[in-house]
Order: structure tokens, then sequence, then C-alpha cells
């Protein structure tokens, strides 16, 4: 008897046997408990699978059949993303409407699949540019439109010129498209969102309601990045409106000796003086060719440009210069920062380099330090710091002062987060 294995022949034959008997079908009643088994869907906008697809859909589909082996109702669809970007740009280089080569490529992307032996249901096959899948889609952004969570408001994007449409900033690369390594722009833009930022709060409670491994959850706090602070006030001289700044740490507000705006601040112009107006618009173009994953990496060394204007410290009434910063971006807080040196060490370090003045407000327990080789970043008591002085820092010397300029006026307690609404107008024709 030959015992080698041969995979024309018995693989074709069972997977024949599994087709004739529908033996994946999911039936919707069932005794048996349940088991939802979903893969990603693959953009169907290239020749074939690749060996990257198998090695997602294979452990999925070894669970799958495990399960069944246990006695569950396995639902395993399978579907294909199928508007968008990947599969117009590879019509467009095919030089065929996509919808044909949207088509052709989902029929190959099935029969290898069929070939590969993955159980799918494929009674519940869906291709999202359908009209019996897509309706959905849009009754569920008109339903998001009534109750206010979809939006349009400008904002600035990636742009590729050659793809013409918006890029995430992982898809920038050293100033370039991924896709065609065409050099991008920012542009201002009206586009769609979703106003995820409503649900921040309940993403982060839920996150203990859910098994997912510690680091994970950890990963989704950072993103969704709650902080507790407070917004301030300060006064700009000859402007109407004051600069806002949010903060998780007020209590140092006495040792505020200069301000940095992010370079889309809609301020800079206002605030920059005539001489520094070309140092100025130079800086900003500059931070406009660069990714904010690039302009946050701590390995970079932190810049910036005097804008020539004055603010008002609130707590002490100190003028105070006005920067422009390429690591502070408009998309977090209010795209506006007070700086600290005395006691962060980023500020002390742009302090240093551009000979800013640095005001001790947070002693140590042995007592004030004077003059400052580096920043003391832990807790203390208020020093400098006019009627506050001698309280407790971070607490309670952060809510006194906080409460203090609030009964002017000048300063709101505050929840902040990272979290950004999620911007969806990245398609062009095809879908």
């Amino acid at each position: 008897m030959d015992r080698r294995y041969d995979p024309h022949a018995i693989e074709q034959k069972w997977q024949r046997i599994w087709k004739e008997r529908d033996a994946y079908r999911t039936p919707d009643e069932s005794d048996r408990p349940k088991f939802y088994c979903l893969d990603f869907f693959p953009y169907p906008s290239g020749d074939g699978l690749s060996v990257g697809h198998c090695r997602n859909y294979v452990p999925s589909d070894a669970v799958a059949r495990y399960k069944r082996m246990q006695g569950f109702n396995v639902l395993h669809p399978m579907g294909w993303d199928a508007f968008g970007l990947p599969a117009e740009n590879y019509a467009i280089k095919m030089g065929v409407h996509p919808r044909e080569t949207t088509r052709r490529n989902i029929a190959t992307y099935r029969r290898q699949m069929e070939m590969i032996g993955l159980s799918f249901d494929w009674s519940r096959e869906i291709t999202s540019c359908e009209p019996d899948y897509y309706r959905w889609t849009q009754w569920f952004f008109l339903l998001l439109y009534e109750r206010g969570l979809a939006y349009r408001a400008t904002g600035q994007q990636w742009w590729c010129p050659s793809c013409r449409t918006i890029l995430a900033n992982e898809q920038v690369e050293q100033g370039r498209c991924w896709r065609c390594g065409s050099e991008v722009t920012k542009k201002d833009l009206e586009q769609w969102y979703f106003r995820i930022t409503a649900y921040a709060q309940r993403l982060l409670d839920d996150l203990a309601a859910i098994d997912w491994p510690e680091q994970i959850k950890l990963m989704q706090t950072n993103w969704i990045g709650r902080s507790e602070g407070a917004e301030i006030d300060f006064e700009v001289p000859g402007q109407p409106q004051p600069l806002t700044v949010f903060t998780t740490r007020p209590d140092t507000l006495f040792g505020a000796t200069y301000m940095v705006l992010a370079p889309e601040h809609p301020m800079v112009d206002a605030v920059t003086t005539p001489e520094q107006r070309a140092a100025v618009r130079a800086y900003q173009e500059q931070a406009r060719r660069q990714s904010e994953i690039e302009r946050l990496s701590t390995e970079k060394e932190k810049t910036g440009v005097f804008t020539g204007g004055y603010a008002v410290n609130p707590v002490n009434g100190a003028r105070i210069p006005i920067w422009v910063g390429d690591y502070v971006l408009m998309g977090y807080g209010t795209g506006a920062i007070m700086a600290v040196p005395a006691h962060d060490e980023r500020d002390f370090a742009f302090a240093q380099k551009y000979g800013l003045p640095v005001v001790e407000v947070i002693a140590p327990p042995q007592g004030p330090q004077g003059a400052l080789r580096e920043a003391y970043v832990g807790e203390g008591v208020l020093v400098n710091s006019g009627r506050f002085d001698g309280l407790a820092a971070p607490a309670p010397a952060g809510a006194a002062i906080v409460e203090w300029l609030a009964g002017e006026g000048r300063a709101r307690a505050t929840v902040n987060y990272k979290l950004r609404d999620w911007l969806v107008s990245r398609q062009r024709y095809w879908g």
C-alpha cells in the first residue's frame, strides 16, 4: 500500500465531498452553543492570495474546525472589502473599470480559498461594493448623521497628489506616500468625521469588562489617553481672545516662563510680529512636511521659533514670550502649552537651548534648590508662588490655584482625551 500523501488526489476528493454535503453551512436555529469566528475581509485588489493571507486564515480556520468538533454551532463567514483605493488603484493600473477587476479578483480569491480547504460558510458571503450590502452602510451612516455622530469639518490632512487622496499619518514615510512614493503635502480639506470622542470614557470604562490580554488593554488605555487637568486662559495684549492651554499641572503655573503654539494654531499669525513673520512661516512650512509620528519622536530634538509676541501669565501678571514648536500638536488639548522649564525635562532642555528663564516653584523635601542644573519633576511644596507658597504639590496646590482662577473666569477644571474623531473621507470614485 502506497502511504505517501498525494494532495492532488486526497484534497480534491474531500473538498468535493465537503461542497456536495454543504458541510460548513451554519443553521440559523440550533440547540448547540454558538461560536462566531470572524476573519478580516481581504481587499480583492491583486491577482490572488499571498502567503500573508494564509498566515491569517489558516490558524483561524483551525480554531473554527476545533470548535465544531467540540459541538459548537460555528459561524465562520467570508466576504470582500471591495470598495476603496486599493481596488480602484489596481483597476487604474490594469486599465479597466474597478467593477470588472473586483469581480474577477473575488472569483480568484474564492477559488484559492476553496483549494486551501478553508471552512467558510459561503452561503453568507458578502461583497461590500454590491447594493445589497452597502445599502446597510448607508443606513448606518444616516443614523449616525441624524444623531449628530457624523459631521463635516475642515482639518489639515496629508495629501498625495499622485493618488489624489488623503493619507493617514502611518501612510506617510519620510514625507512620501507609502503607496506610490510621491512627495506629500498638507492640505486644509473639508471632510466627514465620526464623533467617536463622545464615547471616550465609555470605551475606557468597558475595558474592565472584556477578556483581553492586559498588554492590549494598556495599549487601548494609552490610545484613549484620559488626562485630568484644567484649561487656563492667558491674555494676549492687543488680541480679543486669550490663548487657552490645557495642563495637568496647574500647580506649576507660577513657573510658566514661555508658551509654545502648534505651527497650525489659528492664533499664530495674529501674535507674530512683522519682524518674525518670515522665520515663523518658514518653520510652519517645515513642520507641514513632517508626520505627527515624526514630530512626537522622543529621539528628535525639540525645536522652535519665537513669534515676537507675548502673553500674560494669569497668576502673576508676568509677560512671557510665545513660541511656535512642532512638538505641539493641534489634535491634543488646545494646540498651545505653557512651558515650566524648572519642572519639566522637555521644557528645561528647550529653555536651555534658547536662553529662556527657569523659575523654581516646587521645592523638594530638603528645601529650594536655587539655580537648577536639571528639571525637578518630583513632589514637594510650592515656592515663589505668592499666596500658595507652602502648599503641597501637585495636590492640593493644583486644585487651589484652579479654584482661584475659576473664580475670576480664567480657568476650568477639564478632562481631556488623546482619542480623536475618526476621519472617514478617504474614498474617491470606487466607494
